[in-house]
Formats: structure tokens, sequence, C-alpha cells
């Protein structure tokens, strides 16, 4: 029998009992299907429900055939080595016994002589040639994301479950992904922003608080495909805000005509010109006549505010967010970073980067880039003062903002609102809902606390809290500013950065991104050479 994944009724929910998505239907099979939605709607919650990690809260979850899941995070004990993502420890020592002739007679039956063979073709399939005892703790994390993809590919499955697979990877480390992807013929189901990894997609699933819509093709077609959507729902959403009004309006007639009806009718009776018992009786039909169309007014209005607040549930599906910035008023010959002759590392006899010079004036737009291991998030802990150069000089303008990966400049125990106050104290109730909205963060939403945030979440409540307020930072630091975030909400940011006027250092291995908010210069910290102004290139 073919290996296929079947999702039945299926409904989501947080572990508090949130729900999360409801009446899934789907059925995967042998094709790499590509898995897309909003920040905190599911997506890793439907893998883990997959490999059978999560319980859904309700419908039924077929599985033929086997499964591999890549987490996002994975913590790993100290020591850990390359053969123990593998679960091979135990048969490369006895392999190690073999080969040094220290194995019992018992033993040597056991040992599959082809092991090491295949595991380091597994690893070189991702571009590496480690040993199996390295420890991992000399790996960065982009490459310790690579050896965990190496091994689930060991193990053959019938499916790779791959949620956020190119998460820290530099421009190799990704290319190496989507052409693992591209000659994989199993089945597939990645979660991922990359959308040049989408584009090698056969479908695209669409995750929404509604349900899960299925498109045929790569991203390009899947977005054809909602722009046609987005504009039948924008012409429901007219229609229904017009029939509303309709039906509000001829309901105030008929009120008004039954008002000017009764009131003549009383006239009449009060000057006698009808016997009372005719004008009783006409007086009941006419009240139950008023109640009958009160009824169906009543009943057609409840219907038309349905189909509005519908229509409006499935803009707010469909619509891309829209961010807009105040102006940080940066002049174009102020400096705002400047390092002289650093060198800098965590240990002074092997230093992470060494007589590093180079400044950034104005609203430049600086892309720091290089390998995984160059000294990239080094760098950006010198310019924001959390690590010290071993030699030269590092100046920076105080008012900057940095968004590391964890988004450390936001307290976890509090809500995004209490954050936004926190750092906007001067900005009123109204300015913090409104800010905060900007980036979807509307009514109770603006109550959740950041510490139940997803990643892409706290990233965008980051964002929200420090650009959102009346005097945004001449200089924001971004490092890997889309590994959490979905892809609505990555286009949003970039619109939102288009329209910053203060300077930009973005660490990113993502290429469109860095394209799409208009970087005009690029640091690379693998190959120094001089450029005009005195900086590296």
């Amino acid at each position: 029998m073919p290996a296929s994944i079947i999702l039945s009724n299926l409904s989501l929910s947080t572990s508090d009992g949130r729900s999360l998505c409801s009446n899934i239907d789907l059925t995967f099979g042998a094709e790499r299907t590509g898995l897309v939605g909003r920040n905190g709607v599911g997506k890793t919650t439907l893998l883990a429900s997959i490999c059978g990690e999560h319980h859904p809260q309700a419908g039924r979850v077929v599985v033929t055939g086997t499964v591999g899941l890549l987490r996002q995070d994975v913590q790993l004990r100290a020591g850990a080595t390359v053969a123990d993502l593998f679960g091979a420890r135990g048969q490369l020592a006895l392999l190690r016994q073999a080969e040094r002739g220290e194995a019992a007679a018992d033993d040597l039956a056991e040992v599959d002589w082809t092991f090491e063979a295949r595991l380091q073709a597994a690893l070189a399939r991702l571009g590496f040639d480690l040993a199996p005892e390295t420890e991992l703790e000399r790996l960065s994390g982009g490459q310790i994301t690579r050896v965990r993809l190496a091994a689930l590919v060991f193990a053959q499955p019938d499916f790779l479950l791959l949620d956020e697979p190119t998460n820290n990877l530099d421009q190799d480390g990704r290319k190496v992904v989507t052409d693992l992807l591209a000659a994989w013929r199993g089945g597939a189901i990645v979660v991922s922003h990359h959308r040049n990894l989408l584009e090698t997609m056969d479908a695209i699933v669409e995750l929404t608080s509604l349900g899960a819509t299925r498109y045929g093709g790569n991203w390009s077609r899947y977005r054809e495909q909602k722009a046609v959507e987005l504009a039948a729902v924008r012409h429901d959403l007219a229609h229904a805000e017009r029939r509303l009004c309709e039906i509000d309006g001829k309901t105030q007639e008929a009120a008004e005509r039954k008002d000017r009806k009764n009131s003549g009718g009383k006239m009449k009776r009060a000057k006698g010109g009808m016997p009372r018992i005719l004008a009783g009786a006409r007086k009941d039909r006419s009240e139950d006549t008023g109640g009958k169309n009160a009824q169906i007014a009543e009943r057609r209005h409840a219907e038309a505010l349905e189909a509005l607040d519908m229509a409006r549930r499935r803009i707010e599906v469909l619509q891309p967010l829209s961010v807009k910035l105040p102006a940080t008023g940066l002049p174009a010959g102020r400096e705002v970073v400047w390092l002289d002759g650093v060198t800098a590392g965590y240990r002074p006899e092997q230093p992470v980067l060494r007589d590093l010079s180079f400044t950034i004036v104005g609203p430049e737009r600086v892309a720091l880039v290089g390998p995984n291991g160059s000294g990239k998030t080094t760098l950006l802990k010198l310019i924001a003062g959390e690590l010290r150069p071993f030699s030269g000089t590092v100046r920076v303008r105080p008012d900057f903002a940095l968004f590391d990966q964890k988004v450390s400049l936001l307290n976890p125990g509090l809500s995004i609102l209490e954050n936004f106050g926190r750092l906007n104290p001067a900005a009123g109730a109204n300015a913090c809902h409104a800010a905060l909205a900007r980036f979807m963060f509307r009514a109770d939403a603006a109550l959740q606390v950041v510490g139940s945030l997803s990643g892409g979440q706290m990233f965008r409540a980051g964002l929200a809290c420090v650009l959102g307020g009346i005097s945004p930072p001449s200089l924001l630091i971004l490092d890997e500013p889309t590994n959490h975030l979905d892809i609505e909400s990555i286009e949003a940011v970039e619109a939102g950065l288009r329209a910053y006027d203060g300077a930009l250092l973005v660490v990113s291995h993502d290429e469109a991104f860095l394209q799409a908010i208009g970087i005009t210069r690029r640091l690379d910290l693998a190959v120094k050479m001089p450029c005009a102004n005195g900086g590296i290139t």
C-alpha cells in the first residue's frame, strides 16, 4: 500500500485548550507540500499531531508508512556528538571495537561494516565531511541543523516533516536543503517561510483559523490564486455592507410608515368616525402584521450581519498586513556606527574578529553577510555593547534597538500591551492600541503574555513595541529577523522597513528579504576588501 497521511475532520488546540484551527480534511502522498500560515495558527502542532506527539482536539490522523520529524529547536546534552544525532553511539562503539579486534564473537555478528560509510554518505549529501565522533558544541546552529537533517534522511522515512528547515542556514546551507528536497522521491511536508524553497514545492497548503486549503502548484501559483480569492472576498464584503444598509434602511422606512398610519388611526378614533368594534379589529390586525414584519426584519438583519461578519473574517485571513512607521529624522551625514581596528571574540588567544574597521553613516541599509561561524552575531554583540573588544574602538549612537533571535528587549512576564507601555511611557492608551493593531495585535490579542507567544508572534510584538512609538530609534540592528516570521508578516515587515527612514544593520540569509528592504551595502566577514568609505565589503 502506498504511503499516505490522511487527516479527517481534524481540530487542533493549544496545551491550555485554546482553539487553533478546525475542520481540516487533507491527504498527503508522495509529493512535496509547503505548509504555510500565520504565526500561531498551528503549523507546528499539525506536524506534532501527524507524528503522534500531540493529541488533536477532535478528528483522526491515519498514517500509512513511516515519518521523520525535523523540529525547529532541540536541546542537546553536553558532550553530544554527530553519532548521537543518528542514534548510533552504540553501533559506532561496537564498530570501533571490531576494528581494533576487541569485539567478542557474538558481537561480531551484530557489526554493520557498512554503517560508517552510509553515515558519511548521508552527511556528504548535506555538504559535510565530519567524523561521527565530532562534538556538536564545535558546530554552529546552522551546521547542527544540517547534521540533524542528514540523520533524518539516513533513516529513510516515507515522509519528511520539516519545521522551518532553513532557519539559521547560510546561503550554501539553504541551497543544500533545496537540492535535497528536489531529489526527494518520498512525501514531504515542509513548514517554511523561505520563498525560494516554496517555489520548488508541488503543492501549498495554507492553514488558517477557518481551516486548511490546498493549492496545486508552487509558491508563485499559490499567490496568483490568493490574489483572485482576495478580489472575490472584497467584492463579497462590499455587497454584504450594501445589503445591510439596504435592510436597515427599509426597516426604518417601514417603521416610519407604521408610525404615521397608527397616528392617523388614533385621530379617526378620537373624532368618532369609526365604530369601536371595527377600530379595535383593525388595531389588532395592525399589531399582528407589525409583529410579523418586525420578526422578518430582525431575521433579515441577522442574516445580513452574519454574511458581513463572514466576509470580514475572510478578509482578515486574506488581507496582507500593512505597517506604517513614524519618522526618525536621521540626517544623511550623521554617523551611527564606527569601528576602528577592532579585534574581539570570547577567548583572547582565539579571536573571532581581527582588526575590523567600518562605519555606517546616515540612513544606510547595511547587510552583514558571511557563512555560519564567520562572526556575524559576535559583531552585533559588540555594536550593542554586550561584548567588549580585546582591542580597538566601537562607537554607536545611543538610540538604537537590537532585535536578537530571542527578542530579549521584551519582558516575557508582561503582556504585549504592558511591554509597549514600558518601552513607550509617553504613549496614551489609544496610541498603544492603535500601534499594536497595525501589527495585528488587536483588542484581546494585545493582552497576550509575551512568554506564551510563538517565535514569530514574539518578533512581531517586538517590532510593534519598538517601531510603533512616536519616536522610533534611528538605528535598527536585526539578527535573522525572518527566521520565525510567517510569510505575510515578513512581507509586512518588509513594507514597514522600506518606509523606515533610519539606519539598518541586518544579519540575514534571506536574499529575497534583503532585496525587498533595499539593502545599499554589504559587509562580508568572510572576505575583507577595501571599499570607498574605508570600510569592508
